[in-house]
């Protein structure tokens, strides 16, 4: 058995796989698959599990350079925009380099999802509850 705090066998795939500059979006229910891209279904019922959580262990196993959100997160849930911002804050902490956030209309986002190499949906049911974060190196 694993000794890493991420358990789960396809994101753990996933992550063993990216490379520099390669994308993972964590999205909240709602969020469209595109239909190229894979599919890790996490969602129980509403709320759990919730879009931090799995964003926090994400975060613990992947060396993260950028993070892209919707411009919707802070116009419309600012107080959960504050949330991920604080959640960014720890991983860069943790990891020792700074992470570039940028933000997108929603509809950009949509769109950068389909280069993802998958999208993680959870059971997230705040609206606009999406990251894609991108790889770095870890050297």
């Amino acid at each position: 058995m694993r000794k890493s705090v991420l358990q789960n066998a396809p994101i753990s795939d996933i992550i063993s796989r990216m490379g520099h500059g390669d994308g993972l979006c964590l999205g909240d229910a709602g969020l469209p698959v595109p239909s190229e891209t894979r599919r890790i279904d996490l969602a129980v019922r509403r709320n759990l599990p919730k879009m931090l959580d799995v964003a926090q262990t994400i975060g613990e196993e992947l060396q993260i350079e950028s993070v892209l959100i919707a411009d919707e997160l802070l116009e419309q849930q600012p107080a959960y925009h504050q949330s991920v911002l604080a959640l960014i804050k720890d991983i860069e902490t943790a990891q020792g380099t700074r992470i570039d956030v940028r933000s997108v209309p929603h509809v950009d986002f949509k769109k950068a999802t389909a280069s993802c190499k998958a999208i993680v949906r959870t059971g997230e049911c705040t609206p606009f509850a999406n990251v894609i974060f991108y790889a770095g190196v870890a050297f």
